[in-house]
């Protein structure tokens, strides 16, 4: 290891330290848990300290592959976590198909009001998240649910970045340290483009695809009938190989896709607020 992920790490096992006091004062908690990098290193801090004072609450989602609900099912069952899975219905919120600018806000609120439910029944005295300090930069209207309901937030409380988490995960022999960042496949589609399950299962398969694949970090973006694949620069090459590119045409057509396109800037976390951001500063003109 470098010099300067030493340092990284010595930081981030003094956060670690920080992180397991604030969990123990919480006394007890209901940890949203989706499998990801964040919410399994919290719920596996949580464990450590906490015991069987603390419970794991899992989403069956439209909008998450089926992968990320067992993969989250066999962790609490290997590490001995009691585990509540309960189905999010986000397609029958009201504005949620719609998928307005503040689709995440409307859903997360709602989950988070389950999970907060679920708490209770079972005598948790908190909800607690997986969110760390690199989720304040972008555009996170779920963000906001968080703060309205009283959600803690105990990566951020503690100031863990995501390569601290990475860190420490690896450290711990957690498997989901090198995990992809995921995020639901709603936030594939443009806002105002009608969400449905039968596109949502296109987005799903197609991802699906590109993993089988071996590609690592991605997204597949719906526009429409058309596929906007987002993979690393580095993987540009691999991916319009002829028999790769052919594949993933091919599927992709049978997942019911029109077009398959390339994004030529690559992967990146929020590209469909790359238009929020432009309606923003056009408003801030000065005419």
């Amino acid at each position: 290891m470098t010099e300067k992920k030493d340092q990284i790490l010595q930081k981030a096992q003094q956060k670690l330290e920080y992180l397991k006091q604030y969990l123990a004062d919480l006394g007890s908690a209901a940890v949203a848990f989706s499998s990801g990098v964040d919410s399994t290193f919290l719920l596996k801090i949580a464990h450590e300290v906490l015991g069987d004072k603390v419970i794991a609450v899992t989403a069956s989602s439209a909008s998450f592959p089926g992968r990320e609900l067992e993969e989250a099912k066999e962790f609490c069952k290997e590490e001995g976590i009691r585990q509540v899975v309960f189905e999010s219905k986000e397609l029958e919120m009201e504005g949620f198909s719609q998928n307005p600018p503040n689709r995440c806000y409307i859903c997360k609120k709602q989950l988070l009001l389950r999970i907060q439910s679920i708490a209770e029944e079972n005598q948790m005295s908190c909800v607690a998240e997986g969110s760390n300090v690199d989720d304040e930069g972008d555009y996170r209207p779920g963000m906001q649910a968080v703060a309205e309901l009283g959600v803690k937030s105990p990566l951020r409380e503690a100031g863990l970045t995501k390569e601290e988490i990475r860190l420490l995960s690896k450290r711990m022999g957690l498997a989901s340290w090198e995990k992809p960042s995921f995020a639901c496949l709603a936030s594939r589609f443009p806002y105002g483009e009608p969400i449905t399950a039968e596109r949502l299962a296109m987005v799903g398969q197609a991802e699906e695809l590109l993993l089988q694949l071996g590609f690592s970090q991605f997204r597949v973006r719906i526009h429409g009938s058309m596929a906007r694949i987002e993979v690393l620069p580095e993987d540009f090459s691999r991916l319009i190989q002829e028999a790769i590119r052919n594949q993933i045409t091919k599927q992709f057509q049978e997942y019911g896709f029109t077009y398959v396109s390339m994004d030529l800037t690559g992967y990146r976390t929020g590209s469909m607020n790359e238009t929020l951001k432009k309606t923003l500063d056009k408003s801030k003109m000065q005419w």
